[in-house]
Order: C-alpha cells, then sequence, then structure tokens
C-alpha cells in the first residue's frame, strides 16, 4: 500500500492554516497538478465535495475529486478521493506549537486493487510528490500572512 507523509512548520496560526486547507478551491495555489478545482457541495465542512481535474502521466487530464470525510478544526481534516485512477485517503494534522507557529502534517495511503497493483511503484512516487508539495503550502501561507 503507497504511503507517504510529510511535516512543515508554519509561522501562521492553526486556525488560519486549517481555513485554508479546509477550502479546497485554493489547491491550485499549492498543488502543481491541480489543474481545475470547484466546491460541488452547497456548504463546507464534513461532507463537502470537490470536482478536481488533475494533470495525469504524459499531461493527460484526470479527475481527482474528493469528499471531505472528517472535519475537525483546527487540529484535523481528512478526505477521501472519490473519482480518477488513483483513490487516496488524506489527513492533514494540525498543532499550533506555539502562539502563530503550526505543525502541518499531511499523510496520503491508497489501498491500490486490480491492475492498479501493477502501477504500485509509479503511484508510490506520486504520493510522495503530492505531499511534498506541502513546501509550497507554507510558503504560500507565509507570503499572504
Amino acid at each position: 500500500m503507497p504511503h507517504a507523509e510529510h511535516t512543515i512548520t508554519v509561522n501562521r496560526p492553526a486556525d488560519a492554516v486549517f481555513d485554508y486547507l479546509a477550502d479546497g478551491t485554493h489547491n491550485a495555489e499549492w498543488r502543481s497538478g491541480v489543474l481545475e478545482i470547484e466546491r460541488t457541495s452547497p456548504g463546507s465542512g464534513q461532507g463537502a465535495t470537490y470536482r478536481q481535474v488533475l494533470s495525469g502521466p504524459g499531461g493527460r487530464q484526470i479527475d481527482g475529486d474528493y469528499q471531505v470525510t472528517v472535519f475537525d478544526p483546527p487540529t484535523r481534516l481528512e478526505f477521501q478521493v472519490t473519482a480518477g485512477p488513483a483513490r487516496p485517503v488524506g489527513v492533514f494534522e494540525l498543532t499550533e506549537t506555539t502562539p502563530g507557529i503550526t505543525t502541518v502534517r499531511f499523510t496520503l495511503d491508497l489501498q491500490p486493487g486490480g491492475l492498479m497493483k501493477l502501477l504500485t511503484p509509479m503511484i508510490a512516487r506520486q504520493v510522495r510528490h503530492e505531499v511534498a508539495q506541502l513546501d509550497t503550502l507554507k510558503t504560500v501561507l507565509e507570503r499572504t500572512g
């Protein structure tokens, strides 16, 4: 099962970091593979859904729609990808270590089935790349803070 995690420290309060992550429309600002993103549910929080188009292998566009499954501000946000060839589960864990400084841990787990098992090495690389983009999140949040 491909698993990856990455941790950063952001010079912003946990509630501000959580609010930014919880609004999935920000994904294109810090995740390089997001081509399009829009909320498809009327509200935010647990149950919120997003339509997402990603840059896939060879530059072709793939779906990456997802739903927020756990919404516990300002410490935990979880999601499940619901469309596309890979459907990982993601978790953001936030801890405000000192006032105005937040540690963010991002994990992705994927249970490939069927023919997807043959692509596990490629999928594992992509999962590692996705969580490493937290470094860009840090840059974006500290620039706008």
